[in-house]
């Protein structure tokens, strides 16, 4: 164990030596994991601010930083200091979000860096202006959990209100893509996943029917149809955070008001569209639509992810709908579900076919009702991490030892959620 590590992160590293005492390899990956985060990719702004990188790219994502810290938030209630890092990273984020909420990726400084030069609306602050639901969702999740774990609201600052109602109105403005949206995306001489078509517009989408549209997927990967149910379940989630805000904390009715009203119609809108049947699983969620009656049935290892549903909290209507959804995924129905002799799961199209995540390996093990199953799954990842003590994006599920990203903090801090889990310690919600 490292000696500098706070104590309350050396505590929760005994509870997985104790757990896991006969298994001192799982104990080691984990470790290694756990510490990766605050050893790599935290940096502490002279603002008091704190910028997270994603691994190998040096690039803040607003989805990936949540999730890379999210393990963090157990011994927070216990460090004052692990408490400012993700205060810090909250406040960082909504500075983002104020600055340009289409953006997914940015910079530690404005220095201009870019993972290309697409066609839009760029700043010297912008890696990347992808615009995706999630990557509003994640710190109004982030911001409402750091209060439920620790008690501390001195993130719900001015910057973080104006946040909330920048959020809601682009998500209102995205009901009407067509019509009232002023955001196109077109990147030239790529593969066709990575820009828009329609001059960046995107494929055509119905207005008015509920749902916000996003461009893109939590992959970064454009959407087929605009319509991403999975993000517009998530989008429900940070809502009704977002209501309980602005009632408890706040004291904002109008605010509080305005989220619940957003909160129903695009929960509604998902339970009257997005469910449809299927021959042999019965009715399940369509993973993107177009709101004209076309869908496509899939699932893919990011997330927010139809698989993950239950560990974002969406409160859906009938669960034989999500226990059905379940079933399809995890199965040779969806096109990117993958069985090799090494490992099986739920890969993505932003890698090889027979690659899958240990991203989603860790939503399943999550939202699995058995220790035995979360264990399972616990070994499984264990066994493909290529022998470098750490997890991957995408590995191949006869040979792990070809994968993507050597060095991915998001997979890693989602192994860490699982074991924790599986040790019963969970992020309160």
């Amino acid at each position: 164990m490292k000696e500098n590590l706070p104590n309350a992160l050396k505590k929760l590293i005994g509870v997985v030596e104790e757990k896991f005492s006969s298994d001192p390899a799982m104990v080691n990956l984990f470790v290694n994991c756990f510490t990766n985060t605050l050893d790599t990719t935290v940096k502490k702004m002279e603002d008091g601010t704190t910028h997270v990188i994603t691994g190998d790219i040096p690039a803040m994502w607003l989805r990936d930083s949540v999730a890379q810290v999210r393990p963090y938030l157990v011994a927070a209630k216990e460090d004052a200091g692990i408490a400012d890092l993700l205060v810090g990273l909250s406040k960082r984020q909504f500075f983002f979000i104020n600055h340009d909420p289409y953006a997914n990726a940015f910079n530690q400084e404005d220095n201009g860096n870019c993972w290309d030069h697409d066609e839009t609306e760029m700043t010297g602050w912008l890696w990347e202006r992808k615009y995706e639901i999630d990557s509003l969702c994640y710190p109004v999740q982030f911001a409402y959990l750091i209060w439920k774990n620790t008690g501390r609201t001195d993130q719900f600052d001015e910057n973080f209100v104006k946040g909330l109602h920048t959020i809601l109105r682009v998500w209102r403005t995205e009901q009407y893509h067509e019509e009232k949206s002023p955001y196109s995306f077109v990147r030239r001489g790529c593969y066709y996943t990575d820009t828009l078509s329609r001059d960046g517009k995107g494929a055509l989408v119905k207005s008015g029917v509920g749902l916000t549209w996003s461009g893109f997927r939590p992959s970064d990967d454009a959407c087929v149809y605009g319509y991403l149910v999975p993000s517009n379940m998530f989008a429900t989630v940070v809502l009704g955070y977002m209501e309980t805000i602005a009632e408890k904390v706040l004291h904002d009715k109008e605010l509080a008001g305005q989220a619940a009203a957003l909160k129903k119609e695009i929960h509604d809108a998902i339970e009257s569209l997005a469910v449809v049947n299927n021959y042999y699983y019965g009715k399940v969620y369509a993973y993107e639509l177009d709101g004209y009656g076309q869908y496509l049935l899939m699932d893919d290892a990011n997330v927010p992810s139809l698989l993950a549903m239950d560990y974002l909290g969406y409160d859906a209507d009938d669960r034989e709908v999500v226990e059905n959804t379940r079933k399809f995924i995890l199965s040779s129905a969806n096109p990117y579900y993958y069985e090799g002799t090494k490992a099986k799961g739920i890969g993505s199209q932003h890698t090889r076919p027979d690659y899958i995540w240990h991203i989603s390996l860790a939503i399943q093990g999550l939202t699995s009702k058995t220790q035995e199953e979360k264990l399972a799954i616990l070994n499984m990842m264990k066994n493909t991490d290529a022998g470098k003590g750490m997890m991957h994006e995408g590995f191949d599920v006869n040979d792990p030892a070809q994968y993507t990203r050597e060095w991915f903090s998001w997979a890693n801090a989602m192994f860490c959620e699982l074991v924790l889990d599986y040790c019963g310690i969970r992020v309160e919600r």
